[in-house]
């Protein structure tokens, strides 16, 4: 039987510049030998890429169709468990780099402390969203507040007339409005959300659930959903501020106005309230995810 410590899972979509990046660093960091690279392709990887990653992994996950993040996410999980068993699944997005020379040191430090389920480091960006703790939405209410939202937005980005517009006024209050730049906590701490490109599970979760994301969503949302299942279930999160990994930003949608890319606006918008219809649902009944 095969064990590591660590098992890095790290899913893939087109970009292979970005996952040659990500398993670079992990190969730079101390102890690298501890821990297998599990790479989860959504169907994207030519032959050519293939081989690329071979160069730095056997354990590709080469999936027949696009999943998206937590059934990918879920399918990498499950065969980095059945081969090596390890002691921490480190689920982060391919878009990020770790810096730190000492990072497995850190997790084990971090556990040891904290018996957490799971945590989350502090991401560091060049100004991005991607923060620690994660502001999920944690009622009801902001639940059924997102959806009127995003439902509005549907009939806008179905309207020609109104994406136009919509474009136009988006266009004017940026001009006038400071950007808004996020920041991660600056104080470690538990029981918080966490944001979903970078989450460290330990076998204290993993064994007590068949899927380490709730399975059913697409894309968008997972932190709430994981941060639902530990509220509902009284599981230990924590924020260690010590921890870092660096995340890049602008590699997901393209979130453009113009004809050949609205429909991208489209897309996420529907998967965004796909997601959040399932978590009303969820949080009305109260059942176990």
């Amino acid at each position: 039987m095969e064990k590591k410590e660590f098992s890095f899972i790290i899913l893939h979509y087109k970009n292979i510049n970005d996952t040659l990046e990500c398993i670079k660093s992990i190969k730079r960091i101390k102890k690298n030998e501890e821990a297998s690279i599990v790479i989860v392709d959504n169907n994207t990887l030519n032959e050519k890429e293939i081989d690329q990653l071979k160069v730095y992994t056997e354990d590709l996950v080469l999936l027949n169709e696009n999943l998206g993040f937590a059934k990918g996410n879920n399918a990498g999980c499950k065969y980095a468990i059945n081969k090596y068993h390890p002691n921490f699944l480190c689920v982060i997005n391919n878009d990020t780099i770790i810096e730190q020379n000492d990072f497995l040191q850190r997790i084990e430090k971090c556990y040891k402390e904290t018996n957490f389920d799971f945590m989350g480091p502090k991401i560091i960006t060049d100004g991005g969203d991607s923060v620690n703790p994660f502001n999920a939405y944690s009622s009801l209410e902001e639940v059924e507040k997102k959806i009127k939202y995003h439902e509005k937005l549907d009939k806008v980005y179905n309207n020609k007339v109104l994406r136009i517009l919509l474009s136009i006024y988006l266009g004017v209050k940026k001009i006038f409005m400071k950007p808004v730049h996020l920041k991660n906590g600056d104080n470690s701490q538990y029981d918080v959300a966490l944001h979903g490109c970078a989450i460290i599970f330990s076998k204290n979760y993993y064994k007590k659930y068949d899927d380490i994301f709730y399975n059913e969503t697409f894309l968008y949302h997972e932190e709430e959903f994981l941060n639902y299942r530990k509220n509902h279930d009284h599981l230990i999160s924590y924020y260690d501020s010590d921890l870092e990994i660096f995340h890049k930003e602008g590699a997901s949608l393209n979130e453009s106005f113009k004809d050949s890319n609205y429909k991208k606006l489209i897309f996420r918008n529907k998967e965004i309230l796909k997601s959040l219809y399932m978590l009303k649902e969820i949080m009305q009944t109260n059942q176990k995810i």
